[in-house]
């Protein structure tokens, strides 16, 4: 059989085996398997543990369970909600003032979590209900969210820039850097969108209805402002080079905790068990996938696909936009069936050499590699944001869903133009603060 044909079937197969609804961790490992089976027979067994432990077996993924943590706790706590009202208080009397509330909420929450379903649900829960009530349509209310949603994969601390950055032998401190402004570009992209959806669909703002008083407004700053600081101090020990992200992540999982606990008042043991129960969870199908994709890599390496592939497009002699397009059509077509962290895993050292031996930045790649797998996040037929958002709005009809969340995959693919058209919005920050990257 040659690559290309086992290629073709080994992508078919898993394919087929989600489409049955199987894990994606299980569905990556079982097809690698099949395809170790046919090329090395029985002796494939004695490869499978070692290559899958080998694949998680790095110091710097420690920091994925702890930033994991760190939303758990801020999500499963009042955190959320004072986080959430303390942006409602402030921005009232702008137009549109809770749709952009909404947004920033995703936004900074992100910068919590690095986690974009854990972002979706926990301003979800709050921010859906609170919209309907005020008589956004129902697509406005979920469609921003699902949207801000997809920045806990872009907004530093973000769990895929550092697998990126592991994976691709990157620094994850550069990284970080690198998707503060794109971040903040899409922030504001997101709130623009939002306002001219809700008015174009007969939404009329009216900033007359509320009145917060200076004391409401300053009441839950000081809940807010500690985990704020906890955040602004985690990137400064990463970029000043005291801390590496493994360590700044479990300072700041544990800071999270203690003032959580301290300002809450929150000493039911309850509470923590749901916290510690669900960071668990998250943490474990992150790296099972991770230790899935890293034998599905290795099975394509074995059978010489991934050779065969990067030798077929390095052959290519065209433009390196074009190329640069055509790899782009393919991350949004995987991110449409696998989580980022798969599809990082498996593609980011397969397309690393051809996207800088063709002149580009990989930290400027990895940024719209993100962008490309924040896409996938709200487009079916495996959008998560999407399956989030219909557990936690289930009156909303899923067709309100869609038509609120797809016109944003319209507004990504116009900030990735942007970035392709302006490559110092990624480079500039981290060119200024750590110099200029060695190549």
């Amino acid at each position: 059989m040659t690559p290309t044909l086992a290629g073709i079937c080994i992508i078919l197969g898993l394919c087929l085996m989600l489409a049955t609804g199987m894990p994606i961790a299980f569905a990556l490992g079982l097809a690698a398997v099949v395809g170790l089976f046919l090329d090395m027979g029985p002796g494939v067994i004695y490869v499978l543990a070692e290559t899958m432990f080998a694949g998680i077996a790095n110091l710097g993924y420690v920091a994925i369970p702890m930033f994991v943590l760190m939303g758990a706790i801020v999500a499963g706590t009042p955190a959320g909600g004072d986080l959430y009202k303390t942006l409602d208080r402030w921005l009232h009397k702008v137009p549109g003032g809770l749709v952009l509330s909404n947004i920033g909420a995703c936004a900074i929450f992100s910068g919590m979590t690095g986690s974009s379903p854990a972002t979706c649900a926990a301003i979800g829960k709050m921010g859906i209900p609170e919209m309907l009530g005020r008589g956004y349509p129902s697509s406005v209310a979920t469609g921003s969210i699902a949207a801000g949603g997809t920045l806990g994969i872009l907004i530093p601390p973000s769990v895929t820039m550092i697998v990126y950055g592991i994976a691709t032998q990157t620094s994850i401190g550069r990284l970080f850097l690198a998707g503060v402004l794109p971040g903040i570009l899409l922030t504001c992209m997101f709130m623009a969108w939002a306002l001219y959806d809700a008015r174009r669909k007969g939404f009329r703002f009216n900033t007359g209805s509320l009145r917060y008083s200076w004391r409401d407004k300053l009441a839950t700053l000081p809940r807010v402002l500690p985990l704020l600081l906890i955040i602004l101090g985690m990137l400064f020990v990463l970029y000043g080079g005291v801390a590496t992200p493994s360590e700044a992540a479990g300072a700041g999982a544990l800071l999270t905790l203690v003032v959580v606990v301290l300002v809450y008042r929150l000493f039911r043991m309850k509470t923590y068990v749901d916290v510690f129960g669900s960071a668990m969870r998250e943490s474990v199908m992150i790296m099972m996938i991770m230790a899935s994709a890293e034998l599905f890599a290795f099975a394509l390496s074995s059978l010489f696909i991934t050779q065969t592939l990067a030798s077929a497009i390095a052959a290519l002699e065209i433009n390196r936009w074009l190329l640069m397009g055509l790899i782009n059509v393919f991350l949004l077509v995987a991110g449409m069936f696998l989580p980022p962290v798969a599809i990082i895993v498996m593609a980011a050292p397969l397309l690393l050499p051809i996207i800088t031996q063709a002149g580009f930045d990989p930290y400027w790649f990895a940024v719209v590699l993100t962008i490309n797998m924040e896409i996938g996040l709200i487009t079916p037929p495996v959008g998560l944001n999407l399956f989030v958002l219909n557990a936690i709005a289930p009156d909303v009809p899923t067709q309100d869903i869609l038509r609120g969340a797809l016109p944003y995959v319209l507004v990504m693919m116009a900030a990735i133009v942007l970035l392709c058209m302006f490559p110092g919005i990624v480079t500039w920050l981290p060119e200024l603060v750590m110099g200029a990257a060695v190549s």
